[in-house]
């Protein structure tokens, strides 16, 4: 379980300080899908990066099962179990894919135990397995080959920065089905995803609207999604649409 006690976050800006999260309390339940959502700028990536320790809350605590993180740094707490994947996945020029799944792993798998973490993405592990994470590879595939990355860590908490950024409809569609059988197979941990996408919040177990840096709505996705897609203004503020290539109408 992760829990954020009165998280806030301020950066200088021109001189000035602005608060990007503000006093954020929240609870990430083991076994559940939780979603994040909201207009642009409202410190949803903002969130997910304090989470994983690349930014560091300027006051609040942080813990995962009972242990304060909040001083942990990015190898720490990938260590106790957090993984991340970001809205832009890294491309790492001279390295397998192979490698790469290897690392995330933290153990020496053979080829045939690292084809079924592609295989669980929608990838033909022959096609993949011996490519370089270069630029030969489209956002899609680099998105698929993170997500594997992200499988064969096995994290306790796993979290998506916008999963859906940058890639094709036929990537994304991909995309869902890995999270639905994401979400059937948890045990014992939790998923955490930033997203503005119908698709991806009607597979969450609850959703959270974050705007302004401060938690606006939380609970049931039963609860939450109807406000979210029944109202003009709530599709105009959160842009919660059907399909990732109408990319000019999302915030």
């Amino acid at each position: 379980m992760l829990e954020l006690k009165n998280i806030s976050f301020d950066v200088d800006a021109d001189g000035q300080n602005k608060e990007i999260v503000r006093g954020v309390d929240l609870v990430i339940p083991d076994e559940k899908l939780v979603v994040v959502t909201g207009p642009n700028g409202g410190g949803k990536s903002t969130l997910a990066r304090l989470i994983m320790g690349i930014e560091k809350p300027t006051s609040g605590r942080i813990y995962l099962n009972g242990e304060d993180i909040t001083d942990a740094s990015i190898t720490e707490r990938a260590k106790k179990g957090i993984g991340f994947a970001f809205q832009t996945p890294v491309r790492f020029k001279g390295l397998q894919v192979l490698d790469l799944i290897r690392i995330a792993a933290g153990k020496r798998l053979s080829p045939a135990s690292a084809c079924e973490y592609l295989a669980a993405v929608g990838l033909c592990a022959k096609d993949y397995i011996d490519r370089e994470v270069n630029s030969s590879l489209s956002g899609g595939e680099l998105k698929r080959i993170e997500i594997a990355t992200v499988l064969a860590r096995g994290s306790v908490l796993s979290v998506f920065d916008e999963p859906e950024a940058g890639i094709d409809l036929w990537s994304f569609q991909n995309l869902i089905h890995v999270f639905e059988r994401m979400r059937e197979e948890i045990s014992g941990s939790s998923i955490l995803i930033i997203s503005h996408q119908e698709r991806i919040l009607n597979i969450a177990d609850e959703v959270i609207v974050l705007k302004d840096g401060r938690i606006a709505e939380q609970g049931d996705r039963e609860k939450i999604l109807p406000d979210l897609i029944g109202t003009a203004s709530a599709v105009r503020d959160c842009r919660v649409l059907e399909m990732p290539e109408r990319s000019g109408q999302t915030c």
